[in-house]
């Protein structure tokens, strides 16, 4: 206030046309006029800066503390025509780099460890070791998929991503691994579902940086590139981006819908309210059964029997398939089958080019949409194939997901080969990222609880077994991939 009052003073001056009156007090009657003293017009830079430094000086004075909040982007790699989009992280001091599967699906975090025997050959090797500051937690887990198990023993150690740390993060290190789980170079997964899910109870990388106040904005957002019946498409492309703390208006259009999660977090769980195949309503199960786990570490869409019958319904010339195709159907590759799907807002519509898994001839396709067991805990599992068609936003608090329309900027990405992202691993400290720049932002791991007896699926042949269907190896090199994980 001192301050402000010296600087009103400092810009009224006397006019020396004012006659002073003896021992400095005016004639009666007389008027001393004040003129302003002319002052440079600030500019934009001069009033950040004193705004800056207002706001600062008054959160001092009045006992306040800085928020220390920050953005930071992880870019993507799309792996094998869509079949799956890795991330990097890095782990352990110093820090190495780790590719791992971005799963909204599931929420452990594991890597191949150095004494990994099976199923690890040609990926990265958390080697601990070399980190001096990991922690062995000496409990066994193990995680356990329908085509498959990994399994190691839990440790803490520093996780960065985007330019963010944590510093006691608890995570896997596998020690064994079923051979084709995940494809080089990836090592593990990111689970970035919620901590009410995470198979051995410690807080997730991305709720407690959320939690803790790290993020300037609590939620984090993809872009997922398309590639997938592409011409001269490489093992790995460009994958888009995975942003921490702020959504990348160059890359959606018009407004994000946000709708609110209907439980209690655990999946990223929204109600499917409707769906469209070439404009015509098909009927799907209400309730509880409608109930969708949208995840980004799941290559297909799968859902009720009873709904995917009806949407193939909508398909002339579709068949069920058979053999190591049950639970897929196929349709006429002459037929662009349009479908959109509303989760209580927009309808959003879904790319034919998505719809089309893989051709089996010239004339028979497969879908993109497959049949769930009749066991599995959801109605459906929406993976990349919806989520390449807008942009997803996952947000912490109010919990809900949002999705907008894509930008003419991101709608290029798709179909342009390119070399994929290289991971840049540096300190944090000083507001540095690994893969992405941010500001510093750092945060505390929570402590770990129980072993793990179930955990995040991903990768090639974990794919359709995990949601109660055969895995088949698509024609063409085309593998799919489900992330999410079993309460």
């Amino acid at each position: 206030m001192l301050s402000s009052l010296v600087l009103a003073l400092s810009c009224l001056v006397i006019s020396p046309n004012a006659s002073a009156a003896p021992n400095g007090v005016p004639a009666a009657g007389q008027s001393i006029p004040l003129i302003r003293r002319s002052q440079p017009e600030r500019t934009v830079a001069d009033w950040e800066s004193w705004a800056k430094n207002e706001r600062e000086v008054l959160i001092a004075k009045y006992g306040g503390t800085m928020e220390k909040r920050s953005t930071g982007t992880n870019l993507m790699t799309n792996q094998n025509a869509d079949s799956s989009y890795f991330g990097t992280v890095a782990i352990g001091t110093p820090p190495i780099s780790f590719n791992v599967i971005l799963a909204t699906g599931s929420s452990d975090l594991w890597v191949a460890g150095q004494a990994c025997t099976t199923g690890c050959s040609e990926v990265q090797l958390f080697d601990d070791l070399q980190s001096s500051t990991f922690h062995n937690l000496s409990e066994i887990f193990q995680i356990q998929y329908g085509s498959g198990a990994a399994e190691g023993t839990l440790g803490q150690d520093v996780v960065q991503m985007a330019g963010f740390s944590v510093p006691n993060q608890t995570f896997g290190v596998v020690t064994q691994e079923t051979s084709g789980l995940l494809n080089p170079p990836v090592s593990g997964i990111l689970g970035l579902a919620w901590q009410s899910l995470a198979s051995y109870g410690a807080s997730p990388l991305w709720q407690t940086l959320a939690s803790s106040g790290a993020w300037t904005d609590p939620l984090m957002a993809f872009q997922l590139t398309r590639f997938i019946n592409g011409s001269n498409v490489n093992t790995e492309e460009p994958g888009g981006s995975f942003t921490m703390g702020f959504v990348d208006s160059s890359l959606y259009t018009g407004i994000i819908d946000y709708q609110a999660l209907p439980v209690t977090p655990s999946y990223w769980i929204l109600p499917m309210t409707s769906l469209t195949v070439q404009g015509n309503s098909v009927t799907i199960p209400s309730g509880s059964s409608s109930y969708s786990a949208i995840d980004t570490g799941t290559t297909l869409v799968g859902g009720p029997s009873s709904a995917i019958q009806n949407i193939f319904a909508q398909i002339p010339g579709s068949q069920p398939g058979a053999g190591s195709w049950q639970g897929y159907w196929t349709y006429p590759c002459s037929t662009a089958v349009n479908v959109a799907i509303s989760f209580g807002g927009p309808s959003w519509p879904i790319s034919p080019a998505d719809f089309q898994l893989v051709k089996l001839s010239e004339s028979q396709c497969v879908g993109a949409f497959f049949e769930l067991s009749s066991s599995t805990a959801l109605g459906w599992v929406i993976g990349d194939t919806f989520l390449k068609n807008v942009y997803s936003v996952f947000r912490y608090n109010p919990a809900a997901v949002g999705f907008a329309a894509l930008s003419n900027t991101a709608l290029a990405m798709n179909g342009v080969n390119a070399p994929a992202p290289s991971p840049t691993i540096v300190s944090v400290s000083t507001g540095s990222a690994s893969t992405g720049s941010a500001s510093a932002g750092s945060a505390s791991a929570g402590p770990a609880t129980a072993s793990a007896t179930a955990g995040t699926g991903g990768g090639t042949n974990a794919a359709s077994h995990r949601w109660g269907v055969p895995w088949v190896p698509l024609v063409g090199s085309i593998s799919v991939a489900v992330g999410a994980a079993w309460m």
